[in-house]
């Protein structure tokens, strides 16, 4: 902020001009615009696009939400093992735009993987998932943990 307002003039400047500054705001500035051009998705990091997860613990099940608009459900992957959920999906696009004199064809292709531990052990036996109007609804039945048998030391 102080930045900012140092590059306006409005805000005395203090110390020398250092590129790095400049660097971090800039890509402040392209994390903001790319969060306007997809909505529902998160920068982590300004590195990758990844849609945010809820979950949700019930008395005898997890329900695991994400909003992926656009995606397919035959173009989602859901694995369980252990308190692990993994989601991943591949989505593509093909426009064509045709005007007076040229043809316009554009192509998007992105895919996400997310990882996420569960508060409780589930079992996919019973599990179900539902993807409507971009949102993944994910029901997992929670499991008890078998008692491990204990090992006497000698």
């Amino acid at each position: 902020m102080k930045r900012e307002l140092a590059r306006r003039g409005t805000f005395p400047s203090i110390g020398r001009w250092n590129p790095f500054d400049e660097i971090r705001d800039t890509q402040d500035h392209l994390n903001q615009m790319f969060r306007g051009l997809v909505p529902g998705f998160e920068i982590a990091g300004g590195k990758s696009l990844a849609p945010l997860v809820d979950v949700r613990e019930e008395d005898d099940k997890l329900v695991v939400t994400m909003d992926i608009p656009g995606v397919d459900k035959k173009d989602v992957d859901l694995r369980i093992s252990d308190n692990i959920i993994e989601i991943s999906a591949k989505c593509s696009r093909e426009s064509e735009t045709e005007e007076e004199g040229y043809v316009q064809k554009e192509r998007t292709y992105s895919s996400f993987s997310r990882t996420v531990s569960l508060p409780s052990n589930v079992t996919e036996e019973g599990a179900k998932a539902k993807l409507e109007d971009g949102v993944l609804t994910v029901t997992l039945p929670k499991t008890e943990i078998e008692e491990r048998p204990r090992i006497e030391i000698e």
